[in-house]
């Protein structure tokens, strides 16, 4: 892997990771949006802007391909380099939720 893109991705933004992790399967960026906000019961809301030009990076950087466009809406998924940083990623936090156990707050 490029060391490069992984200091650039690693670690991830929240935008950044439930981009990717919603890229699991082929979506276009309005649904990433409403998927995101599901998912955390609204407290992320992925503007537009910041959602597409996630997306370009993204696909430029090799983490993500297009796939198809239906009525001006661009579906993506994500790479095998998308999946191996997603992976590193959710190691990292799987790591500092354990080293966070017992901790009083």
């Amino acid at each position: 892997m490029d060391e490069k893109i992984k200091r650039v991705y690693i670690p991830m933004t929240e935008t950044g990771f439930y981009i990717l992790f919603c890229l699991q399967e082929e979506m276009h960026g309005y649904s990433i949006i409403q998927k995101v906000k599901a998912m955390t019961n609204e407290e992320i809301n992925i503007s537009a802007g910041t959602m597409y030009g996630s997306l370009s990076k993204m696909e430029k950087d090799g983490l993500i391909r297009f796939t198809k466009e239906e009525s001006k809406r661009k579906s993506y998924e994500i790479t095998k380099l998308g999946q191996n940083i997603l992976y590193i990623e959710l190691k990292r936090i799987e790591r500092l939720y354990k080293n966070s156990k017992g901790v009083d707050l």
